[in-house]
């Protein structure tokens, strides 16, 4: 089976889900290894199914062998309060066994995440989503100063991750530097995955 970085996401209003499309575009651009794009289902406090076992559009729900079989890791949320968005630490705590037998051990992993208001959480929710990722024993890929874009972008876009500003409304378009961003932290997961596998 060839490699693959998962990209796991949760996405209410779409640009979550559009950044994780960007990111596989480069971890596709690097040769030997390939994208694989998994979303979580909404939760309920409703105890019983809500969601199909298979969503009606989209990306297909994430399961432990996604993960345990992935070479890395690429995972996003849209801020809540300055946090992951609950569907993704839902299943997030539904990784024990994969903690237990170390099985994320030594595998790189991004974060990624978009906001409706500039300074309204990207860092502390990109920050939400890391600690999980080093109980597992994962190795941090941030986004580093040597792509521009991070200098020069008047919207989302940080060291920690990628990010987006969304607007209030939800209505602002990915940025010409955030595309480029995801792009380079999907590619540098590949790259990463590749040398430590």
């Amino acid at each position: 089976m060839q490699p693959y970085v998962l990209v796991l996401y949760y996405s209410r209003s779409g640009h979550v889900a559009e950044m994780a499309d960007m990111i596989a575009r480069g971890i596709e651009s690097v040769s030997g290894i390939e994208a694989r794009i998994r979303t979580v289902p909404s939760i309920s406090p409703v105890s019983e199914q809500t969601q199909p076992s298979i969503p009606d559009e989209g990306a297909i729900y994430a399961s432990l062998d996604d993960l345990r079989e992935c070479s890395g890791l690429a995972m996003g949320s849209p801020t809540r309060f300055g946090n992951m968005a609950s569907e993704l630490k839902y299943f997030l705590d539904s990784t024990t066994p994969l903690w237990l037998s170390g099985a994320l051990e030594n595998k790189p992993a991004g974060v990624f995440t978009s906001t409706g208001s500039l300074h309204g959480g990207q860092e502390s929710t990109l920050l939400s989503m890391i600690l999980p990722l080093l109980h597992h024993g994962m190795i941090l890929a941030g986004v580093p100063y040597s792509n521009g874009e991070l200098t020069s972008t008047e919207t989302g876009g940080t060291p920690y991750g990628c990010s987006h500003w969304s607007g209030t409304q939800g209505d602002k378009e990915l940025s010409k530097e955030e595309k480029s961003l995801c792009i380079a932290q999907g590619k540098r997961l590949a790259e990463m995955a590749l040398k430590l596998s």
